[in-house]
Order: structure tokens, then C-alpha cells, then sequence
């Protein structure tokens, strides 16, 4: 059994910063890929920003330069770091975690979603 929380979202004014935060807790033993989501009423959840435990990371055109993604293992915790805010990225953020949570059994996770509003 895994849970996901998310953390850190809120409102602010576009060119602040921002950093999210989604804690695994469970039967985990590590955390082997990453990933953050953004969707907005009426749209499909898109991805943002995404890792490895290698330490690869891609992140979609919008927040490219402005978002760093970054992992913590011994505190089973993966980051979204946002500079820069634009209206724009006003969505509802989830966080996605593949997870080994056994010598052999994987599965990816979901968090509950965090939203983060960008506004004058």
C-alpha cells in the first residue's frame, strides 16, 4: 500500500515562485520514476515535467527554463520547483510515481492534485 500527498500549491502573482512537494508513503522501497501533471475544466491532464532515477528529466515546452523537477529518496519526496509564474500555468497539479515497493513488485501512484493559481 502507497499513498501520494501533495503539498505546497496556493495563489500568488505571475513571476513569484512556487515549489510542490508529493510524499510517498508505504511499503516503498524506491522511487524510479517521476513525473508531474497539469490539467485545467474542460482539458486533459497534461504532462509537465518528468525524471528518472538516473537523474534524465524532460519537461514540456510552457515550463521549460522556468521548472525544475528533483527528488529527495531518503525522504521519499519528489519536487516541482516553479519560477517564474505565468497565468497561464494556473491548473490543477498531480504528481505521478513509479515505485519498486518489493524486490520485484512496481506500480506507478497518483496523488490527490494541488492547485496553484496565478493571478494578478
Amino acid at each position: 500500500q502507497v499513498q501520494l500527498v501533495e503539498s505546497g500549491g496556493g495563489s500568488l502573482q505571475p513571476g513569484g515562485s512556487l515549489t510542490l512537494s508529493c510524499t510517498a508513503s508505504g511499503s516503498v522501497f524506491a522511487i524510479e520514476t517521476m513525473g508531474w501533471y497539469r490539467q485545467t475544466p474542460g482539458n486533459q491532464r497534461v504532462l509537465v515535467a518528468s525524471g528518472t532515477s538516473k537523474g534524465r528529466t524532460d519537461y514540456a515546452d510552457s515550463v521549460k527554463g522556468r521548472f525544475i523537477i528533483s527528488k529527495d529518496s531518503a525522504k521519499n519526496t519528489v519536487y516541482l520547483q516553479m519560477n517564474n509564474l505565468k497565468p497561464e500555468d494556473t491548473a490543477l497539479y498531480y504528481c505521478k510515481l513509479g515505485i519498486t515497493t518489493g524486490p520485484i513488485a512496481f506500480d506507478d501512484y497518483w496523488g490527490q492534485g494541488i492547485q496553484v493559481t496565478v493571478s494578478s
